[in-house]
C-alpha cells in the first residue's frame, strides 16, 4: 500500500518525552515482500504484509477462514498495530474485493456531522445542507464499511448502526425513504468495549452483533523478529520522501531499535525512521540519531519523580532504572563493554552478565 494510502482524519500523539507522532487507523504499510523476510507458509491474505512472527501469521491465517463468510468482523489492538490494513485484507480475500472498501474514523468526525457521513442527507435536512449528499454506508454498496474506532460511536448513532446490522437498511437525515444497504461491517477499537458496556458507554446489543468474529493484533513488541525487515522497508520508503540515498542501520542503533517497545508500535517505528533519515549526517544511521526515549536516555529525569497515590512495583521500578543506565552508557561508548564498565563502575563480566540476564542485545567489544 502506498504511503499517501492513509485515512485523513488521523490523530497526533505525544509520547513521555514530549515527542510527536501520528496514531491513525492504518499504520502497516504494505509492500513487496522484501528479501530479508525469511520463507513461512504465509496465509493468503498476508501475501504483501510485512511480518512473520507466530502470533501474526496466525491472525491472517484467521483473515484467510472468516473472508468468505459474511459475518460482522470486530478487530482489536492498540493504537498503531495496523487495524485497518487487516480490515483490508479481510475485504480483499473475501466475494466483495471487487466492490468498494470505505473507511470512516468514528473518533475524528465531530458527531454533529457523523450521522450525516455514515448515512448521507437529503437536500434542506439540516441548515447548510444544500444539495443531497450519499454517506459512506451507501457508497460501501456491495462491498465493506470498515468503522475505525467504534468505541467513539455516540450512543445515538449506536441505535442506528444496529439496525443497520439487524435489518439491513438505513435512512439519511431528513429522508423518510428506507434503503436497502448490501455491506459488510468491520469494526475496530482500541479500547475495551466489554468496560464499555459495563460502564453504560456502549450498547450490550451492538457490541454482541459487532464481536461475532473477533481479530486481536499483537502490539510490534510482541512481534518477535519482525522489527528488522519493517526498519528497512520504512528506511526506503524514507529515503524516497526525503531525497536520500544509500542510508543504512548501523548494528547498534538496529539493537536498540529491536530492544525498545514501541508503544506507539508500527507507525511509531516508521516516523522514527524517517527522522532518523532526516537528521544523521553520514549515510549509516548510529544510536545517536535516534531519540533520546528509544536510547533509554531520560531515566535520571523519571528517579526524582514523586511516589505516585497508587503507588509503584519497586522490582520493576529498580529494574527499569538499571535498564536505562547500562543502555546509556553503552551508547555513549559506543556499544564498547569495557569503556561501559568503566563508566557504570563494573566489572567487564559483570556487566556482560547483567547484559544476557536481561537480554539487551549488542555485540561483544
Amino acid at each position: 500500500m502506498p504511503s499517501s494510502d492513509i485515512l485523513d482524519n488521523e490523530l497526533l500523539e505525544t509520547n513521555s518525552d514530549g515527542e510527536s507522532f501520528d496514531a491513525p487507523s492504518a499504520v502497516i504499510r504494505r509492500a513487496p515482500q522484501l528479501s530479508s523476510t525469511p520463507d513461512v507458509d504465509r496465509p493468503v491474505s498476508m501475501k504483501n504484509v510485512i511480518g512473520n512472527a507466530p502470533g501474526f501469521v496466525e491472525l491472517y491465517a484467521m483473515v484467510d477462514r472468516v473472508a468468505h463468510s459474511q459475518c460482522t468482523v470486530l478487530i482489536t489492538g492498540e493504537s498503531g498495530t495496523g487495524k485497518e490494513l487487516v480490515a483490508k485484507a479481510v475485504h480483499e480475500a473475501s466475494g466483495r474485493a471487487s466492490k468498494p472498501f470505505v473507511a470512516v474514523n468514528c473518533g475524528a468526525i465531530p458527531e454533529a456531522l457523523l450521522e450525516s457521513e455514515l448515512f448521507g442527507h437529503v437536500r434542506g435536512a439540516f441548515t447548510g445542507a444544500h444539495a443531497t449528499k450519499l454517506g459512506r454506508v451507501q457508497m460501501a454498496q456491495g462491498g465493506t464499511l470498515f468503522l475505525d474506532e467504534i468505541g467513539e460511536l455516540p450512543l445515538a448513532l449506536q441505535v442506528k448502526l444496529l439496525r443497520l446490522l439487524q435489518a439491513h437498511d438505513f435512512s439519511p437525515v431528513g429522508d423518510t425513504r428506507t434503503i436497502k444497504a448490501d455491506v459488510r461491517i468491520v469494526a475496530a477499537t482500541n479500547i475495551d468495549l466489554e468496560a464499555a458496556v459495563a460502564g453504560g458507554k456502549f450498547r450490550e446489543d451492538l457490541f454482541y452483533r459487532l464481536n461475532v468474529i473477533h481479530l486481536t493484533i499483537p502490539a510490534l513488541r510482541e512481534r518477535e523478529g519482525d522489527v528488522e525487515p519493517l526498519v528497512e522497508h520504512f528506511l526506503k520508503l524514507a529515503m524516497d520522501r526525503c531525497c536520500r540515498e544509500g542510508v543504512t542501520v548501523s548494528p547498534a542503533a538496529m539493537r536498540l531499535l529491536e530492544s525498545w517497545q514501541w508503544p506507539g508500535n508500527v507507525r511509531e517505528l516508521e516516523n522514527t525512521i524517517e527522522r532518523a533519515v532526516i537528521l544523521c549526517r553520514g549515510t549509516e544511521i548510529e544510536p545517536g540519531d535516534l531519540p533520546s526515549r528509544v536510547r533509554g536516555l531520560g531515566t535520571e529525569k523519571r528517579m526524582g519523580s514523586a511516589l505516585p497515590d497508587a503507588g509503584v512495583d519497586l522490582r520493576d521500578a529498580v529494574e527499569s532504572f538499571e535498564n536505562g543506565l547500562i543502555r546509556q552508557a553503552l551508547d555513549r561508548t559506543g556499544w564498547n563493554k569495557n569503556q561501559a564498565a568503566r563508566l557504570l563502575g563494573l566489572n567487564r563480566t559483570t556487566l556482560v552478565e547483567m547484559i544476557k540476564r536481561k537480554r539487551i542485545a549488542t555485540n561483544v567489544a
